[in-house]
């Protein structure tokens, strides 16, 4: 046992006979652990990617939220009306009245 182990940190098993079956499988290894590393990245440069964007979703939606305020308010009829009196319209004095359109049948 305690030989195995010294063999394995002097690196015996890369010059051994069967050498070219353990550089194939460190390859293979090192080749999976690069893989592994990439799709970990990948991963994490995704989760940013969602939480920024949640980030943008939630401004959004509170910009949203302010400018339909404004809006509602700007619907109002007292603002309607102080903004043509600007203009030079004023309300009309009589009320409107219905204008009924009987069918010809």
């Amino acid at each position: 046992m305690r030989k195995g182990v010294l063999d394995i940190l002097k690196g015996k098993f890369l010059v051994s006979g069967d050498a070219p079956k353990n550089w194939l499988f460190i390859v293979f290894v090192s080749f999976l652990a690069t893989i592994m590393i990439a799709s970990a990245h990948s991963a994490d440069g995704k989760v940013h990617k969602v939480a920024a964007l949640n980030e943008e979703v939630r401004e959004l939606r509170s910009e949203f939220v302010d400018v339909r305020s404004d809006v509602q308010r700007l619907k109002l009829e007292s603002n309607i009306v102080e903004v043509a009196e600007n203009l030079g319209l004023y309300p009309s004095e009589t009320p409107p009245k219905k204008i009924r359109v009987k069918s010809e049948k």
